[in-house]
């Protein structure tokens, strides 16, 4: 009897699995679609300009700006992989450790670096495969696995046990999973515009507009073709995904200066730089669900009400999953790219946890 059970149990397991794959091409092949109509679109409008690409030789003033920080490499021995990072503040001081999203780099914490240097040592790194850290070439190399390991080496190789761990997009994922794994190296966390990972799984295949929002997750599924989409029009995409009005910066006093979409330009323009940021997106669908849940250390969760690509009734639902201090805070007006766009808010909300919960272990 028991062998008779077991059979269509394991062909409901497979046929979800296959159901579940099935959808992850099928919304991938719709959005491959979506690109090429674009694509054509942009070619029968204007052909001179849809392929031209501005070559970028010298990276602009503000990314050696030296009030942000030293720029410091560091090589880990497991992975042999090179780091790049931009520190601020003094050796010795608590370690701040920042990771930005997609497609962002270090420099996305620019407001942080100047702020948090006072008291904190505050490392902004650029993730595995972007920018100047190196970008191992197969897609395998960039699993959640490797992504979260690479913080705990980082860690160790600066020469702490434990940190502030802040986190924005992507980087609130890893930043999620870090606190989750390795919880004795976390002794806050803070996440900027992402959900705990669980919530996002099980939200997003019960709500469409959900699953819509996050369209390029699957369209990032395709070789070589998201990246091609990506450089079309001098990086038209790039620029929009910062300045538009559906999805940039939207209050006038913060949008981005010349200069600073010149630094991403620069950094997102050199040859192969956008095929490591896409990779971390080419393996999430084999690393979720997760295994384990909880987050036992006290938490921050700051959300911008505008934020284009994720809704924000996750934010609340993320609660359930941390079993200590828990604050959300969601600031109306503000976009998804919250830490530049209202860069004085979050700087303010950020001190006001970290001396709360100061002020909390002390008693």
């Amino acid at each position: 009897m028991a062998r008779r059970c077991c059979v269509p149990r394991r062909v409901m397991v497979a046929a979800r699995a296959l159901l579940f794959w099935a959808l992850v091409y099928s919304y991938c092949g719709v959005c491959a679609c979506i690109a090429g109509l674009r694509l054509l679109w942009s070619i029968g409008r204007r052909p001179g300009e849809t392929f031209r690409w501005v070559v970028r030789e010298n990276p602009p003033a503000c990314l050696n700006d030296p009030s942000l920080g030293t720029h410091c490499y560091v090589r880990i021995k497991d992975s042999g992989l090179r780091f790049h990072y931009v520190a601020a503040g003094e050796r010795g001081k608590p370690l701040m450790l920042l990771l930005h999203g997609f497609p962002e780099f270090w420099y996305s914490w620019r407001h942080q670096l100047r702020e948090f240097k006072s008291e904190y040592r505050v490392v902004a790194l650029d993730l595995r495969g972007y920018g100047e850290t190196d970008a191992p070439p197969h897609k395998e190399n960039y699993k959640l696995d490797c992504l979260i390991a690479d913080i705990k080496d980082i860690l160790e190789s600066l020469g702490y046990n434990k940190c502030v761990l802040i986190g924005h997009d992507w980087g609130g994922m890893i930043a999620w999973l870090v606190a989750i794994c390795y919880p004795e190296m976390v002794t806050k966390l803070i996440v900027v515009n992402f959900p705990h990972p669980s919530v996002f799984t099980e939200y997003i295949l019960r709500h469409p507009s959900q699953l819509i929002k996050s369209g390029y997750y699957f369209f990032f599924q395709m070789p070589w073709f998201p990246e091609f989409m990506f450089t079309l029009n001098d990086f038209k995409v790039l620029k929009s995904l910062f300045t538009s009005q559906a999805t940039g910066i939207g209050r006038k006093g913060c949008r981005l200066t010349a200069e600073d979409i010149e630094a991403y330009l620069y950094v997102f323009s050199q040859p192969g730089a956008l095929t490591g940021p896409i990779n971390h997106y080419r393996t999430i669908f084999s690393c979720l669900p997760l295994q384990h849940h909880e987050v036992i250390m006290p938490t921050l969760l700051l959300w911008g009400e505008r934020d284009a690509f994720m809704e924000v009734e996750m934010a609340e639902i993320t609660r359930i999953y941390v079993k200590n201090h828990f604050r959300l805070t969601i600031l109306s007006e503000a976009s998804h790219w919250l830490q530049q766009d209202q860069p004085d808010i979050v700087n303010k909300l950020i001190w006001t946890f970290l001396k709360e919960e100061t002020k909390r272990k002390r008693e």
